[in-house]
């Protein structure tokens, strides 16, 4: 484990080439949206081709960048891709998938008679809810028109957030990847996730998210983010503007 961002921890860790492989997220967010800093991903490429090591990117949580995650809105080269449950829209499920290079390497070193029936086993495996539910998530929900309208909704909060910071002059930060936004109670944005869990504040986290649920809106019950979803409208986000005012005003006060 090495923090992210730390491309000299990174290097070091990859030095004696015996790294099978490294898996990595396009940019923090399960301990809030940290984001990669300029080249980061270009020296992770280069490093892993280097020493040898396939690059796996993670897009659990960051397909809330748009229709292909991460990889797709900022060409991101990889060995291979995984993606959990938001592809079945929280129903177990997930998926991976790599090129024909990565498929060779797998075939040329592969028993399939040591395999389960039909090569694939597992308490899911083709499970038919899971896979019931991935139809519908790709064709209704992870799709080019709905990310057309919530990451601009994204945009429309993240700008009404900054708006009551800049009012009021406060030491907070917004952040937004895609549909998906949160602001920060400290005046920098972390870098990687030993900063971030160091500026975490839970009783003034508790004190928002209690505000904001007395008047009617639910934030994740971690951090203060807030992800689009294809049934948002432009109302509901200037109405967590103007709660998020009130909230503001009342912490001033």
């Amino acid at each position: 484990m090495i923090e992210w961002n730390d491309l000299a921890a990174l290097e070091e860790a990859l030095a004696p080439g015996d790294v099978a492989c490294v898996l990595a997220e396009p940019a923090l967010t399960n301990i809030g949206i940290v984001l990669p800093e300029p080249g980061y991903h270009d020296a992770l490429r280069r490093l892993t081709r280097e020493t040898g090591t396939l690059l796996v990117i993670d897009e659990t949580h960051t397909i809330c960048a748009g229709p292909g995650g991460c990889t797709r809105a900022w060409g991101l080269d990889r060995d291979m891709v995984t993606l959990g449950k938001p592809i079945g829209s929280g129903v177990p499920s997930a998926v991976y998938g790599f090129g024909q290079s990565i498929a060779d390497l797998i075939h040329a070193d592969w028993d399939y008679h040591a395999a389960d029936e039909c090569g694939r086993g597992g308490t899911l495996a083709g499970n038919a809810l899971s896979l019931a539910a991935m139809r519908a998530t790709l064709g209704e929900v992870l799709t080019e028109a709905a990310f057309a309208r919530t990451i601009p909704l994204a945009e429309r909060w993240a700008d009404g957030v900054q708006s009551v910071i800049d009012e009021h002059r406060l030491p907070w930060v917004v952040k937004r990847l895609g549909c998906r936004a949160e602001y920060w109670p400290r005046p920098v944005p972390p870098k990687n996730g030993g900063e971030a869990a160091a500026a975490e504040d839970e009783q003034l986290d508790r004190y928002l998210h209690l505000f904001m649920l007395n008047r009617g809106i639910l934030m994740t019950p971690f951090h203060n983010m807030a992800l689009m979803a294809p049934q948002t409208t432009a109302a509901d986000v200037d109405r967590h503007t103007a709660v998020f005012r009130e909230a503001v005003e009342s912490l001033v006060r």
